[in-house]
């Protein structure tokens, strides 16, 4: 699924809560104005009670403009920052009514602040703080000028309050950047938590598929290359015994050409089936990706349009196979290069974890991975290229995972594709 989408449907998701819960909250308000009007038997002309069914009316008609209009929006995120900044300008005119500078619901700001942090994180969320604080900072000022007078006075401002409303204003701006900038810090750790898990879960999805297909494959693939040794044995022998003319020894060439190939495809079918334990040595990753790069450099039918740079570390150490991390390194150095038929770069990074893991990630700037593709493409024979078998990264995720290793990726049409491997310090002891 392409990671913008999961976004606007989450998204999505909370902008409905959200219309939820603001007429919650609107009921509670009227609930709670009609309790205070019958219990003080105000009149229901009473200036402020109005002005606060006004308020919990216009409420109600935007709620049912919001649901109207959901369906059609364009952009969920602008769309979010609308309805936010507006209960914005709803919490002021609630200050408003209820006494402006002796208001007790200027905490409402907070709660609209937090509420922004988990939709619209922490640029959205700082608009937020610095909207509302204009807001409360305006109506204040004007109250103490004589500007604006509010309906609910518990006293008037004198000229000598001056640093009390100062007091206020600042004490008021210093929370709501403080909560927003804290309930952004919660919201995005939330969110790269969640992604982390997301990623886990469909590792251990892809991992379970994979080894239910390996073990029928396994079998399968044994099946295949009895006979296929005894084919190409016999043709051999008819090669050596029988006289042929030009005709029927370049059939025998093509069945023994196909043979070969079909050979090879089923060696790799078993790699990717099982993988084979191979020797367990203490390699120096930098080094071990510099020969293998220096090697895929010399193949100028491939490379020839491709620029490769690498930011290596030192002192990096994994357990492993050499040729298993050959092997692993070169098919995604072909993958990338495969898509890149007209050129491009290849970025090589590493990345010394603090638990001792190796992090090798490869962008290239390739045509991408289209959404309805990218889950398909650790599948063996699974390909969208010509002529290719569609095992080169069944083959690395197979081996890498056989290590205990994980190999992820991002990418997007047109903008290229990222693969990262994570190696752990100690990814031999999985063998066996």
């Amino acid at each position: 699924m392409n990671p913008a989408a999961c976004d606007d449907s989450d998204l999505l998701v909370k902008i409905k809560w959200l219309m939820f819960f603001r007429i919650f909250f609107t009921i509670f308000l009227l609930g709670s104005t009609i309790i205070v009007q019958y219990g003080q038997q105000l009149n229901s002309m009473y200036p402020p009670l109005l002005f606060l069914y006004g308020i919990i009316a216009g409420v109600f008609m935007l709620s049912i403009g919001y649901a109207a209009q959901i369906s059609r929006v364009v952009s969920l995120l602008r769309f979010a920052y609308l309805q936010i900044s507006l209960d914005t300008v709803i919490v002021s005119l609630i200050i408003f009514a209820t006494g402006c500078y002796s208001s007790i619901f200027s905490f409402l700001y907070l709660l609209v602040i937090v509420y922004s942090s988990l939709m619209i994180f922490r640029r959205g969320s700082l608009y937020i703080a610095a909207l509302s604080s204009i807001q409360y900072g305006i109506m204040l000022d004007l109250e103490y000028f004589g500007i604006l007078k509010s309906f609910a006075h518990v006293r008037s401002l004198q000229s000598g309050d001056i640093s009390q409303v100062m007091y206020k204003i600042v004490i008021t701006m210093v929370a709501c950047f403080m909560v927003s900038l804290l309930s952004s810090l919660l919201a995005e750790q939330a969110r790269a938590s969640r992604s982390k898990l997301q990623a886990m879960e469909a590792h251990v999805r892809r991992v379970e598929r994979l080894a239910y297909m390996g073990e029928m494959a396994a079998g399968l693939a044994h099946e295949i290359k009895n006979p296929l040794a005894s084919l190409t044995g016999s043709i051999q022998m008819l090669q050596e015994e029988i006289h042929c003319d030009a005709g029927e020894e370049k059939l025998m060439r093509i069945v023994l050409r196909e043979a070969d190939r079909l050979n090879a495809i089923v060696t790799d079918f078993l790699i990717f089936a099982k993988p084979p334990s191979g020797n367990i040595l203490q390699i120096d990753v930098a080094q071990a990706l510099t020969e293998v790069m220096e090697l895929f450099q010399h193949d100028t039918a491939r490379c020839r349009q491709v620029h490769m740079v690498a930011d290596l570390i030192p002192d990096a150490y994994i357990a492993i196979d050499p040729t298993h991390f050959h092997q692993i390194i070169w098919n995604l150095l072909l993958n990338a290069v495969e898509a890149m038929p007209g050129g491009g770069d290849i970025h090589i990074k590493m990345r010394h974890m603090s638990n001792g893991d190796v992090e090798i990630s490869a962008s290239d700037s390739g045509h991408g991975i289209s959404a309805e593709h990218i889950h398909q493409i650790f599948n063996p024979f699974f390909t969208t290229k010509p002529g290719g078998t569609g095992l080169g990264l069944s083959i690395v995720h197979r081996l890498l995972e056989s290590y205990g290793g994980r190999l992820d990726v991002k990418s997007d049409m047109n903008s290229g594709t990222a693969m990262t491997l994570t190696f752990p310090k100690n990814a031999g002891k999985s063998i066996t």
